[in-house]
């Protein structure tokens, strides 16, 4: 490697990269993996073309103690150019990122330029720098020039055609150079052709066109926008399907429980199924519009795994109805009692595998059994599910968690679905860590498998509820007074027939000024139910309005339609005390009274 006075190419190699530099950091960029290799790239070749002044200097005073330091710097900057080039090459040809293991070979590559020796001597042509710390230079730019090329070669048939240039122009380029400092060696050539390619990049690879990021923000807001409308239809399909089924759940629950006479009763069990079927598509196409909108969250919290185990085979055993099944269950013993996770989640997951165990079994048998592997406080639940229902076929078992998918249609279009169920469950289980296996024999029967890693929890530091809730009627609220507060008259018939079990006196608003109206005039409340989607006034500006009384304090519960992912999370930032869907889930009605007004 030689440097001497022949300056002409590494000022004009200066004069090139400032300009570069300014281009660069005051036009605008897109901000990604490739435009940070590249800055790194135009800074870095800036540094060397200065050193290569510094090196050119202390080269005629190669007795000054300054030099070989100089000069190891100098070499620094090259390999360290010359690996990021390699990383960049390597992403866009390969388009995975090697940083780590091109981060290892650098720091062994600078050790031995670091501490090899490096020599000098002056020619007739002026002084010149040789030497194993030298060679290393060289060496690694030929191997790494080889590595560029058979990646490119490679994958040549994925990648745009001004990606391939910078490659090309630098291996052609570099060979050129080589052999022009060997035959004049005044001459420096090898920073100003970095800075040739560096500069070739930016107009064949990096330049960062203003339309194109004009265009991609136009593109971003449209699609931002399309998301946006996509919420909205969702938001208010929600409501609209979910209003009338409130009717159509809340008031078959009640029938279930009037003396009537069997075949009405029959009847009225088919309303439920088929209101809970509808409810489970709705909930179903919800979910995965999360999912593919990134806006399903995993919340984590202490819970008790009996309760989740009770209440699934509670719900399990409903399902099954009359069909001449066994239901097996088989739990280990020696799982922890409480566990920290998405319990929602885990109970949605399991009841999904189990339905779709019931859905395709007429009879035999459903075994449900949980096991646990425990270590350095996690617990790997092991979950499976095996039926004796109709089995799988082996070319299927790949479309069987593509959504909207259902297989083998001629034989079972007699069973209700959307093919969403199974994709939701792999989906979810992806966002909580989680794996699930599928084994199946066509006509005999199927068996899944769900692993699934847990917190264990020793000392719960909340309340953990460790008995499913079933005979909700217990609760006796003799004297609490509780306002219901909705536009719609049907909810609000379905609200006060559902509390009407619990003893307690029901008062209703069909309006947000008529609930504020009668708060205004002295009413007296231990709970209120508030709608949100009404009219004129929204029941979170009803809210905020009552909230202007300093001595309002009566506990109120968001009740809506609005499904939707993050709504819970929405009205308790707005200063609810808690949240109930529509249709309103015994269950979960249950769990509110108990939490505001049991112990009052």
């Amino acid at each position: 490697m030689i440097v001497s006075s022949g300056l002409f190419f590494p000022i004009t190699g200066l004069f090139f990269s400032i300009l570069l530099n300014v281009v660069y950091f005051t036009k605008k960029r897109i901000d990604n993996f490739e435009n940070h290799l590249y800055k790194y790239m135009v800074i870095t070749n800036l540094i060397a073309l200065i050193f290569e002044f510094f090196c050119t200097y202390f080269s005629y005073n190669y007795h000054s103690i300054l030099s070989p330091i100089v000069l190891k710097i100098y070499l620094l900057l090259l390999l360290s150019w010359i690996t990021v080039l390699t990383i960049y090459m390597m992403y866009i040809a390969r388009g995975k990122s090697y940083f780590k293991e091109m981060g290892i070979v650098f720091g062994i590559l600078s050790v031995l330029v670091c501490f090899l020796p490096i020599h000098f001597t002056v020619a007739s042509y002026g002084p010149s720098v040789y030497g194993a710390s030298v060679n290393v230079i060289y060496f690694m730019s030929a191997f790494f020039g080889i590595v560029w090329l058979i990646s490119v070669l490679t994958n040549i048939s994925s990648l745009h055609n001004k990606k391939c240039i910078p490659i090309m122009i630098y291996c052609i380029l570099g060979l050129t150079v080589a052999v022009i400092q060997y035959l004049t060696p005044g001459l420096l050539l090898i920073t100003p052709m970095e800075t040739f390619v560096t500069f070739l990049m930016y107009f064949t690879i990096e330049n960062p066109d203003v339309k194109m990021i004009e265009q991609l923000n136009i593109a971003k807001s449209q699609a931002e926008r399309a998301n946006q409308a996509k919420s909205d239809f969702l938001s208010n399909m929600s409501h609209e399907i979910r209003t009338p089924l409130n009717a159509i759940v809340g008031f078959s629950q009640a029938l279930q429980e009037e003396n009537l006479p069997p075949q009405a009763q029959d009847e009225v069990k088919d309303i439920v199924m088929a209101s809970e079927t509808l409810l489970d598509i709705v909930n179903g196409i919800l979910d995965i519009s999360k999912i593919e909108a990134n806006k399903l969250e995993i919340v984590s919290t202490e819970y008790s795994l009996q309760a989740v185990l009770d209440e699934l085979v509670y719900l399990s055993k409903a399902r099954l109805g009359e069909k001449p099944i066994e239901f097996r269950c088989v739990f280990d013993p020696t799982i922890p009692p409480y566990l920290y996770g998405d319990k929602v989640r885990v109970k949605q997951v399991v009841l999904n595998i189990l339905t779709n165990a019931i859905k395709y079994t007429k009879q035999g048998f459903i075994e449900f059994k949980v096991s646990s592997i425990q270590k350095d406080g996690v617990c790997r639940l092991i979950i499976s599910v095996e039926d004796s229902g109709i089995g799988i076929k082996p070319e299927s078992i790949n479309k069987l968690f593509t959504k909207f998918e259902r297989l083998d249609i001629e034989k079972n279009n007699t069973i209700e679905g959307t093919g969403l169920g199974l994709a939701i469950t792999k989906k979810l289980l992806e966002l909580m860590g989680g794996q699930i296996v599928v084994q199946s024999v066509y006509g005999k029967g199927s068996k899944f498998t769900i692993a699934l890693d847990q917190k264990i929890v020793t000392n719960p530091t909340t309340v953990v509820e460790t008995k499913t809730v079933v005979a909700t009627s217990k609760l006796d609220l003799t004297g609490k007074k509780i306002l219901v507060v909705d536009d719609n008259m049907i909810n609000l018939k379905v609200a006060s027939r559902l509390l009407k079990d619990y003893n307690c006196l029901v008062d209703t608003a069909n309006s947000g000024f008529d609930c504020i109206d009668k708060i205004s005039n002295g009413a007296s409340y231990d709970l209120i139910l508030m709608d949100d989607m009404m009219p004129k006034m929204s029941g979170v500006e009803t809210f905020h309005k009552l909230k202007e009384n300093e001595n309002f304090h009566i506990p109120t519960v968001a009740l809506t339609a609005n499904a939707i992912s993050g709504m819970k999370e929405k009205y308790l930032q707005e200063g609810f005390q808690d949240y109930l869907a529509k249709p309103i889930e015994k269950t979960e009605l249950y769990r509110v009274l108990v939490k505001f007004l049991q112990q009052k």
